[in-house]
């Protein structure tokens, strides 16, 4: 019997590995492919694109958020691999009322999606002890907090406009930024209610309502962006395709010296999983080219 407790707390068993998965997360359909082969998938959501060129043959089953339930229970799957932030709560729920093994994941941290291999690999029956990728992930990750520098670089990384919003130090990709040597100038700043209040037109409301709301997403004004202290801004291509475009947007702002704007790898940022082991470097590597231009480079500790 295999037993793991997801991030709702509750414990998935099955009787053996599972051979037949359904993925409903982008990072955890690749995750899979990667550890296990894609063969173990047989189906996925419009969104989960990787290992492009093999995911293609795996049938969908809708989108993230509005998968077909009867779609998913129709492939007969033994484990079906869901996220508590990106699916659906009450079409996730169905799934479990249905029946069906549901593991629910929450990675916020780079550990927490080292933790959520672990856990994928007993329910595929892969030993990640053993797992010449899994060790690559950890690996990396050791490596580069070691090579972690002094200064951190300042960053603002925008995750949709109109309104710009961004995300806190609780999110994900916030802690990728940190251990790879940047700072999320917005790590400390919650989303307020109403919309007025995020953009520091009248007073945030406060209570239970507002108290149960997942605040780790704040609309914001650019102006904060300079108020903040940022150097660099990082325009990712997910969850929204920022372009060339909006980089003028900053490059207007009235700061002195003007901030850096360059593109970067969403998936990079926002996709845990076995995609951690080149993600951290390729971000370390980005952070270290910011830092020679906005700082002339800093010593290692």
């Amino acid at each position: 019997m295999i037993e793991v407790v997801d991030a709702m707390d509750r414990q998935v068993r099955l009787a053996r590995p599972a051979e037949r998965v359904v993925s409903l997360v982008p990072s955890e359909t690749a995750s899979v492919a990667d550890l296990a082969g894609v063969e173990r998938l047989v189906g996925r959501t419009d969104y989960c694109v990787e290992p492009l060129g093999e995911v293609e043959t795996i049938r969908s089953v809708g989108g993230t958020k509005s998968f077909d339930v009867a779609a998913v229970q129709a492939l007969r799957p033994d484990l079906v691999l869901a996220n508590k932030e990106e699916n659906s709560r009450p079409l996730v729920q169905a799934l479990m009322s249905a029946g069906l093994a549901v593991h629910v994941s929450f990675p916020c941290t780079v550990d927490e999606s080292l933790g959520y291999l672990d856990s994928l690999g007993l329910l595929l029956g892969v030993d990640a002890d053993d797992s010449a990728l899994v060790m690559k992930c950890r690996t990396a990750v050791k490596r580069t907090r070691r090579e972690h520098r002094s200064t951190a670089v300042p960053v603002f990384v925008p995750i949709w406009k109109d309104p710009w919003m961004t995300f806190d130090g609780r999110a994900y990709a916030s802690d990728v930024l940190e251990i790879c040597g940047a700072h999320n100038v917005f790590s400390g700043r919650p989303r307020l209610y109403p919309l007025a209040a995020d953009l520091g037109k009248t007073r945030p409301r406060t209570g239970q309502k507002v108290d149960a709301r997942d605040t780790r997403y704040p609309r914001i004004r650019l102006e904060e962006v300079i108020e903040r202290g940022a150097r660099a801004v990082l325009l990712p291509d997910e969850p929204y395709a920022f372009s060339e475009d909006d980089a003028t947007a900053f490059q207007e702002l009235d700061v002195s010296p003007s901030l850096l704007v360059e593109p970067v790898d969403g998936k990079d940022l926002f996709w845990y999983g076995t995609r951690v082991a080149g993600a951290v470097a390729r971000i370390r590597d980005q952070v270290e080219r910011l830092r020679s231009v906005c700082f002339g480079g800093y010593p290692n500790n």
